[in-house]
């Protein structure tokens, strides 16, 4: 399979990349502007839902493109997240995408007479241009990735672009959840790739059962990187399993997060696996969002689900899963870069003393279903 990492999307021929090739970006200014450039291109369809698709300079960016290809008459369909753009400044953008003709609608909005419903939401990433092109991973929109904008203290993320027919599969997914259907099998593996929804009509946990299945099946080693590690009993039992039948196992996951509650819940849960043999390592220089996992370097996995009872059990989520060794070597590279700006925790380090750390980790084990 030939295949292309160079994170401009454009060729220095002017050629289209070859079908199922694919690239890794690490940096949100790199890919938000591969999206505004395929954007551009696309001359039927273009299908995006964020989680978060923020009213500022990145989500103008993109908005504008956006805009721009509907009023070219191309079918443009944005979903938006109500509780992930609340806050985001997302109103004025969005009558702005409305009113260009662009197609946009947010997924489950407040309802006073349902308010518990208002908890599942839409945490997915995705862009689909022409049924041919597919974008795919933990980025959101907003200037928080943006070097340009944040500098250094951006946030730590990765995502991928993949050519080809990927694209018709990617296509169904949106349009699954544009209708309000569930699909009713998981897609099929095209070629080295196959992309997963947290949900089908066969499975209400499909994602989580294809975690567990890999972990279980691990034979040498399992790199994990998640900015919450607020998973499950199971979840956590396989991965122990796995290192104590000799698996190298590694996860990575951030000093310094977005939700201190995740925080705490997650060193509470971490402490027993590391006394039975998992390693766990906190990224230090900034907010690590990537959502990676690596089974024996042959098989990899990366999109928008957490390590966390809401991704794997509540949220909508979408996943990308790859046996392309190309692929799995450069998100080996992403992985293996993190690792080395990050530093080693044992239990000890997981513990937290005194009362006040004894009371932030109850709390933090209490609500870790709703985190």
């Amino acid at each position: 399979m030939s295949a292309s990492l160079n994170p401009s999307l454009a060729r220095a021929d002017g050629n289209q990349p070859a079908p199922g090739s694919c690239r890794v970006f690490a940096e949100g200014d790199d890919l938000y502007d591969a999206m505004v450039e395929q954007i551009s291109q696309a001359s039927e369809t273009v299908l995006l839902e964020s989680y978060i698709f923020a009213g500022d300079e990145i989500g103008w960016l993109l908005a504008e493109a956006l805009a721009q290809r509907a009023r070219s008459g191309v079918l443009v369909r944005v979903h938006l997240d109500a509780a992930g753009t609340l806050f985001a400044g997302t109103e004025e953008l969005f009558r702005y995408l409305h009113q260009a003709g662009v197609e946009a609608r947010w997924f489950n909005r407040w309802r006073w007479r349902d308010p518990l419903h208002y908890n599942r939401r839409n945490h997915r990433k995705l862009l689909v241009l022409d049924q041919s092109c597919v974008f795919v991973g933990g980025f959101n929109i907003h200037r928080e990735s943006s070097r340009s904008i944040i500098g250094e203290r951006r946030w730590r993320d990765v995502h991928v672009c993949v050519e080809g027919r990927l694209g018709s599969q990617a296509a169904g997914q949106f349009n699954d959840l544009w209708s309000g259907h569930v699909s009713g099998k998981a897609p099929p593996w095209d070629g080295q790739y196959r992309i997963l929804p947290s949900t089908t009509g066969v499975c209400r946990r499909t994602l989580y059962c294809l975690y567990l299945d890999a972990l279980t099946g691990a034979r040498r080693s399992i790199d994990l990187a998640t900015p919450y590690f607020v998973s499950d009993r199971r979840f956590r039992e396989a991965l122990a399993s796995a290192s104590e039948r000799g698996v190298d196992v590694r996860i990575l996951i951030p000093l310094r997060g977005d939700n201190r509650l995740a925080r705490w819940a997650g060193h509470a849960l971490a402490r027993p696996l590391a006394r039975r043999g998992v390693r766990f390592f906190e990224y230090l220089p900034r907010m690590l969002h990537s959502k990676l996992t690596l089974i024996d370097e042959q098989w990899t996995m990366l999109g928008s689900a957490n390590a966390d009872y809401r991704s794997f059990f509540i949220n909508q989520e979408l996943n990308l899963v790859s046996r392309a060794p190309v692929m799995c070597r450069q998100l080996k590279a992403v992985f293996m870069e993190d690792l080395a700006q990050s530093r080693a925790m044992d239990s000890s380090a997981l513990k937290y003393r005194g009362l006040m750390g004894g009371l932030a980790k109850l709390l933090g084990k209490l609500l870790r279903r709703w985190l």
